[in-house]
């Protein structure tokens, strides 16, 4: 089943042409406006976030991690007894990914619960993460899924 796609409404201030207000989806989002509204947004957990919006950013996400853990992984060697040795790069690296994780933890619980609102689901189906396997594979499913015209019900219009 095919749901239509709402008009957007554009923001008179600050915005770019076309670009909808905060607190609306951005269906079609490019790679910046997504990661640009992910850290606007960092505590919302209102409205709804459109596929491109979760899916872009965590395309950037898997990205950066990927970073900060080659720059881990290349500091640390092999001792004789098989045990490893962290050498500086590895600490930085690790210190990074803390940084990141601790940075990126509360808004991506923010972003997936509005991607679940865009499907119309309730935002307290993230908790189906902490099922094994079968948990976070249902959530997964959940923010695959098109847009609910019906999502319009968790939106709160003026509220970023």
């Amino acid at each position: 089943m095919s749901y239509q796609q709402q008009p957007q409404q554009t923001q008179p201030y600050g915005a770019q042409a076309g670009e909808p207000p905060l607190w609306a989806p951005y269906y079609g989002a490019p790679i910046g406006a997504a990661v640009k509204r992910f850290f606007k947004k960092y505590t919302v957990f209102t409205g709804r976030a459109s596929r491109s919006e979760y899916w872009w950013w965590t395309l950037v996400s898997v990205v950066v991690s990927t970073v900060f853990n080659l720059i881990a992984t290349v500091g640390t060697s092999v001792s004789r007894d098989g045990l490893p040795v962290y050498g500086p790069g590895a600490v930085i690296g690790f210190i990074l990914l803390g940084i990141w994780g601790l940075a990126t933890i509360v808004p991506s619980i923010a972003l997936t619960v509005r991607r679940l609102h865009d499907g119309n689901f309730s935002g307290w189906l993230l908790l189906l993460v902490l099922v094994p396997f079968i948990g976070a594979l249902a959530v997964l499913v959940l923010t695959l899924l098109p847009s609910n015209p019906a999502g319009q019900r968790f939106d709160v219009p003026g509220s970023v």
